[in-house]
């Protein structure tokens, strides 16, 4: 994003995996954080945790960050929430998601992952644009 801050726009799709137990549970989490605001915080200490995510761990990041716990528990509930994870994972099923991450760019699955492979087809693919 710093290196193409008018080019590139960078979105975050929800495709959690059915073998991890507290997946879906960390998608909802996190959206929950980002209704207030803290979606980046919480996402981030959720990779930091993968191997101990639990509902008390869950409870435990939304504390440390200061969110407001009730606010935070409601939403954890939001149907609009959980419809949003819905349509992330039936959107991913369809275009051939099968784990994560997948990344894509202009509609095409990065096969490279390493920064210099993504910038290569960010590149090509402005390049095409003009």
């Amino acid at each position: 994003l710093d290196k193409y801050p008018n080019n590139v726009k960078f979105v975050v799709k929800n495709f959690p995996l059915p073998s991890h137990k507290f997946a879906r549970k960390a998608a909802t989490a996190a959206l929950a954080a980002n209704v207030q605001g803290k979606f980046w915080e919480f996402h981030s200490q959720l990779f930091k945790n993968y191997k101990v995510i639990n509902d008390a761990k869950i409870q435990e990041i939304a504390k440390e960050l200061g969110l407001d716990m009730e606010k935070f528990n409601k939403d954890m509930q939001s149907p609009t929430i959980k419809s949003l994870i819905a349509r992330d994972v039936s959107n991913g099923r369809q275009i051939g998601v099968r784990g994560t991450p997948t990344i894509y760019i202009n509609g095409k699955a990065l096969k490279i992952r390493s920064l210099p492979g993504i910038y290569q087809v960010i590149d090509a693919e402005l390049k095409k644009m003009g």
